[in-house]
């Protein structure tokens, strides 16, 4: 692959690699089974809940979105942070169907892409139904690995009074739905920008539904 000199990373070091058997899943891959699109990206140095939308981001592997507050390979989100700083960051990478931000329009919220923490806004997608595994690629080489679903916590309810019932809720069999999106790790690095398509390789079967994380 040959490298853009306008976007000097680092080279991760052996400890920062993606493990093997994971780029060979992913090469034997060679149909995807769903395909969506990107929305909008966006990204933040600081620590901030809402990121900025942007007119493309770069994925590194092994490390998330450059120049973002939540790229590295141990965890990066503050609340992880204070309990355990060496744990690998399997929140690289977060994304959000752009159909949640509809819905949650429709019920008298205004979130706009970015505002929620999200790195990559998709459409036409169902995220959270994805078992875990399931890689996307975005464009011809970027591709994220997703890991477990987002936690809403108090920020969310911070941002906006009333919006955590709206994406943490129990169905009618009393099971828990986290409806916040979900988060991944960078397998393959590289650029990623709206009207990206998105394809979706899911993992070998038996599948395992997302967890928090």
């Amino acid at each position: 692959m040959e490298k853009n000199p306008n976007n000097r990373v680092k080279k991760p070091t052996h400890h920062h690699q993606v493990p093997l058997s994971r780029l060979l899943a992913a090469a034997k891959s060679t149909m995807a089974t769903q395909q969506g699109s990107v929305t909008a990206v966006s990204r933040s140095t600081a620590h901030h809940f809402s990121k900025e939308v942007a007119q493309s981001i770069n994925l590194v592997a092994g490390l998330g979105v450059e120049h973002d507050a939540h790229a590295g390979v141990t965890v990066q989100h503050l609340q992880h942070l204070m309990q355990d700083a060496s744990r690998p960051n399997l929140r690289q990478v977060h994304l959000i169907p752009y159909e949640l931000l509809y819905e949650l329009g429709s019920r008298g919220f205004d979130i706009k892409p970015g505002e929620l923490g999200e790195n990559i806004t998709t459409y036409g997608l169902d995220l959270t139904a994805l078992p875990k595994g399931t890689q996307l690629r975005f464009g011809d080489q970027a591709t994220v690995e997703i890991t477990g679903l987002r936690d809403p916590g108090p920020q969310i309810e911070r941002f906006k009074k009333g919006l955590l019932s709206q994406v943490l809720r129990t169905d009618n069999d009393g099971r828990l739905l986290r409806k916040a999106g979900v988060m991944g790790v960078v397998l393959v690095g590289g650029p990623v920008k709206a009207g990206d398509i998105v394809q979706v390789y899911r993992p070998a079967e038996p599948h395992k539904a997302l967890g928090p994380v």
